[in-house]
């Protein structure tokens, strides 16, 4: 036997350790896979054994392994065995591949629960806190209801070690077992006034972490938080209660006057940054609560907003980037504090980490008003022309639009500078993915502001001939920006009354370009409103000639979409080729010809002396119905209007419009359709007679080979080659070299026109101002000598100064019938259902159902109890009467003690209330002293409930002068 022992401790010294395990995984990096494989057979032999320190070995090299991915859940046996080892080594080497290898769900927890119940009530601390720490990475529902008192009789240990520890798994039990939060409460709130700093700070975080989802539940708290956070110098437990504090002044906003001058202090006295700007953040949450009933606030906002400029200024990307995202807290509320820092966020704009320039871009749409609207735009153009990076660039674009049309444009004075801007966008960003986005506002303020249409077409007819042939083609991954074309065709379509020049439009609409077939059909489509428009002009005119040749020009363009492979573009252009067909029928009958070059030639015009003929009626009317189809003006339509639309009587959208056919077996119909599966001879026959090729005139050739032409030069992925190359390089000198050299004169000045079309207007608003400025000055001077003592009270950033819009914006939007804006929205603003928080939403005031049995209980004893005494002593003894008496005179005292006894938390709670409202109580109640007959229970209630509350809170105690 004793061999035996000696020959199985001379095999493990050559076992592998840990040590070995790495040393040999880093030298074997080329076949690592296989030298894991062959570490794992060995530790399966090592597994077998019955020394448990050689487990406890095979256990810390499978965690190890575990680390680097592999899988080790079927050593779950052996681990569960390592954990159960009286040697802590080898508890704790257990703990830890367990904490990796198991989970929640896993089926062996079930063997564990005995096991740590014994190292929970171990007399070791040591043991006791191993089986802790371990619990807290697997725990599950199962162990937490099963061990969750054996963990609250931990809290209350006498050892501090264990009751940190416990206190922190007793959040972990919570997440799992809610049902345990109740009865732990009560101790934990004890672990808050504990003596030792980490059980105190442990309970505040568990405290906090839950309030961060259900702060209401522990409002009662907000005393005890109040105490700790003017004795307390551990920042860190600093910053969880101020935390705590700014989530719970919403709901009570007489919190925040009580917090105000701690959190100033903390303000001026602290050199933490992390401490500072959780005080930053709390002091807005509070000022944001109490905003209404704490005018005098100013001085607390002045002292946040230039901590916040130490902050940004701050070489740390980090500290420059909170101070930027308080700022935009205080933007919400206080934006003249703000915009006094303009400079210092426009400087954030060239900083080199770009999320630092997209938080500057945020304060930046809360800093605009009416005057420095056009200033902001051109320092966002001119830091978007230097800017790198297309996302970037993106979001610069994205945040000029947004920034100019909050509010239904209410800081846009001039609409003919804002599609200006818009414009000039297109032209800086050609791959942007925001091309949607300008669509919409190019549509949005055509439609809305009419005294702006006439200009809005002139830039998109523009626009229609200068957007790049390369930028329209469609690239998803180039950009969305030539949806700008979907836009600039619409507008000119919709108001082609403003055009100057509509043929020349006419004819860019209906250029063969590649573009997007949905922009294709609105091209089309608008082209045919243009087409109308301008025949019913040639026939008031009653120019019979020009009506032809629109005819025949719009016929020979459109014709090329008739061939597209998108059939909403086939759909349209067959549809206005038809539309033009009628029309060119009627025209006929004029002379009774028969081809369109006869008819031109036969038609009187201005070279034969001729004025006009007359129109046909037939034709004629034919033109005015086209115009009645484009009548009518377009009102934008509310965002949410087809989900108002009410549903009509008797519509079902469940039912079938059409039953779906009856499925039958293919062995009873057979070979009767068959047949359909197979073209017959006769439907061959017929389709080769309707696609007879008809062969093409030399003049068709002529213009088919003319559009290929420019359809060729207009790709700009086609390899365009010219005569000139193809010669050798001796002939390819036409003359070049003989141009004689111009001297340039250098005596005169060199200017360069960088300016936008946009600044324009920003420098006729300055001059503007500059008037304004120069006129009030005057008046002021004469209304200074004729009365001197007078006071002016107008400030100069009153509302007066700021611009006024010289374009009506149209808020009229469409609604369908008996249905309005005000209607509320379904929101669904519920939690997510997978939350654990959910289930912790717990009012702890409400005693729970087997509390309120207990309580019930409890009074029926007491019942038959003094029933019992009564009914066995014919006469009571003096000892029982002067009990049941006492027993009455309590429950009457306790009837008539004010609330703010009887519940602790209320009373808790409101005791921050305001000093000077208790002076007034004070006062008062001296003035009343001689009439107390007269006062009533119910002032009594209140002045006692008040002066009450001071006392709980144990800030001041000013109840004790009135006792």
């Amino acid at each position: 036997m004793a061999l035996k022992k000696v020959k199985g401790n001379f095999e493990r010294m050559f076992d592998k350790n840990l040590t070995d395990l790495v040393r040999g995984i880093r030298n074997n990096k080329d076949n690592e896979a296989k030298y894991i494989a062959q570490c794992i057979e060995e530790i399966k032999l090592e597994l077998r054994q019955d020394n448990i320190n050689v487990k406890c070995n095979a256990v810390s090299k499978l965690t190890y392994i575990q680390m680097l991915g592999y899988d080790i859940s079927w050593a779950g046996f052996n681990i569960i065995e390592v954990m159960s080892s009286s040697k802590f080594t080898c508890k704790r080497v257990g703990y830890l591949a367990a904490s990796q290898c198991f989970h929640p769900d896993s089926e062996l927890l079930m063997l564990t629960t005995n096991m740590v119940r014994k190292d929970l009530n171990s007399q070791s601390q040591y043991d006791a806190g191993v089986a802790l720490s371990g619990l807290s990475c697997f725990i599950s529902a199962d162990l937490s209801r099963d061990l969750a008192n054996d963990i609250m009789t931990l809290m209350s240990s006498t050892k501090p070690y264990l009751r940190m520890k416990a206190v922190l798994m007793m959040y972990k039990v919570f997440l799992r077992y809610p049902e345990a939060l109740k009865p732990a409460f009560p101790k934990l709130k004890e672990k808050l006034e504990d003596p030792d700093p980490g059980v105190q700070s442990a309970a505040v975080n568990v405290i906090c972490e839950l309030a961060r989802k259900n702060p209401k539940n522990y409002l009662s708290l907000a005393p005890i938080f109040f105490k700790l956070m003017t004795t307390s110098t551990n920042n860190w437990m600093l910053i969880k209660i101020i935390k705590l504090f700014g989530a719970l002044t919403p709901l009570e906003p007489r919190l925040g006057k009580k917090l105000i001058e701690p959190l100033t202090n903390l303000i001026h006295s602290t050199s933490a940054m992390s401490l500072l700007y959780e005080c930053i953040n709390t002091v807005i949450a509070v000022l944001i609560s109490i905003s209404s009933g704490m005018p005098n606030h100013s001085a607390s906002i002045q002292l946040c907003v230039q901590k916040l400029r130490i902050l940004i200024e701050d070489s740390d990307q980090n500290l420059k980037y909170l101070g930027l995202l308080a700022m935009s807290k205080i933007l919400k509320t206080h934006p003249k504090s703000v915009q006094a820092h303009k400079d210092l966020i426009l400087a954030c704009l060239d900083d080199k980490d770009e999320s630092i320039r997209l938080r500057a871009l945020d304060l930046l749409y809360g800093m605009v008003s009416k005057k420095n609207l056009m200033e902001i735009v051109k320092r966002l153009l001119g830091h978007m022309e230097r800017a790198e990076g297309s996302t970037y660039r993106d979001e610069l674009l994205y945040k000029v639009i947004e920034i100019c049309s909050q509010g239904s444009y209410q800081y846009v004075t001039n609409f003919e500078w804002y599609l200006t801007v818009l414009v000039e966008l297109i032209q800086l960003e050609a791959n942007s993915k925001h091309g949607t986005v300008i669509a919409t506002q190019l549509l949005d303020v055509a439609i809305r502001v009419q005294a702006v249409r006439e200009f809005a077409v002139t830039e998109m007819a523009s626009l229609l001939n200068t957007f790049p042939a390369n930028a329209a083609h469609w690239d998803a991954s180039s950009g969305t920006m030539n949806e700008v074309l979907y836009a600039a065709g619409w507008i000119v379509g919709e108001f082609s009354g403003f055009l100057v020049d509509p043929e020349d439009t006419l004819k860019s609409l209906l250029k063969p370009r590649q573009l997007p077939d949905h922009i294709q059909a609105v091209y089309i489509h608008n082209a045919l409103k243009l087409l109308t428009r301008m025949l019913v002009r040639s026939l008031d005119e009653e120019n019979v000639r020009e009506i032809v040749c629109l005819c025949n020009l719009f016929e020979e363009k459109v014709t090329h979409f008739v061939s597209s492979g998108h059939i909403e573009v086939q759909e349209r252009s067959s549809s206005a080729l038809i539309m033009i067909q009628m029309l060119r029928d009627e025209l006929k009958s004029v002379n009774g010809t028969e081809s369109e070059r006869d008819l031109l030639d036969d038609l009187p015009g201005p070279e034969n002396g001729n004025v006009s003929t007359g129109i046909p009626p037939a034709a004629a009317q034919l033109i005015r119905d086209f115009a009645n189809l484009f009548t009518g003006d377009l009102n934008p339509v509310a965002p949410k209007a087809q989900k108002k639309v009410p549903l009509p009587e008797g519509l079902d959208l469940h039912k079938w419009i059409n039953s779906p056919p009856e499925l039958s077996s293919p062995s009873s119909e057979g070979e009767d359709d068959m047949g359909d599966l197979f073209v017959s001879s006769a439907d061959l026959q017929s389709r080769a007679e309707r696609k007879k090729y008809v062969e093409p005139t030399g003049e068709e050739l002529e213009k088919m080979r003319e559009a290929r032409k420019m359809e060729q030069n207009n790709n700009p992925h086609y390899l365009k080659g010219s005569a000139r190359d193809s010669l050798p390089m001796k002939l390819r000198n036409d003359g070049c070299d003989d141009i004689p050299i111009a001297e340039i004169a250098l005596d005169v000045p060199l200017t360069v026109h960088s300016t936008k079309r946009s600044d324009k207007y920003l420098v006729d608003d300055q001059k503007t101002d500059k008037q304004k400025k120069k006129k009030k000055t005057k008046k002021g001077d004469k209304k200074s000598h004729k009365s001197k003592h007078k006071i002016n009270y107008s400030s100069s950033g009153s509302e007066s100064d700021e611009p006024q819009q010289v374009h009506v914006v149209n808020t009229l939007i469409e609604m369908p019938e008996g249905a309005s804006l005000s209607e509320a929205e379904e929101n669904d603003k519920s939690m997510d259902p997978n939350d654990p928080h959910r289930a912790l939403d717990i009012d702890l005031d409400v005693p729970s159902a087997k509390e309120e049995e207990e309580t019930h209980k409890k009074r029926d004893a007491k019942k038959k109890t003094t029933s019992l005494v009564v009914s066995h002593e014919e006469i009571p003894s003096a000892a029982v009467v002067k009990k049941v008496k006492k027993e009455k005179k309590s429950e009457k005292s306790r009837k008539k003690e004010p609330k703010s006894h009887r519940n602790d938390e209320s009373h808790d709670l409101l005791g921050f209330t305001k000093e000077s409202s208790l002076i007034e109580e004070k006062t008062k109640r001296k003035k009343k002293k001689g009439d107390k007959e007269k006062s009533t229970e119910n002032s009594k209630k209140k002045l006692d409930l008040k002066l009450g509350y001071e006392e709980a809170a144990g800030i001041s105690t000013p109840s004790k002068e009135f006792a």
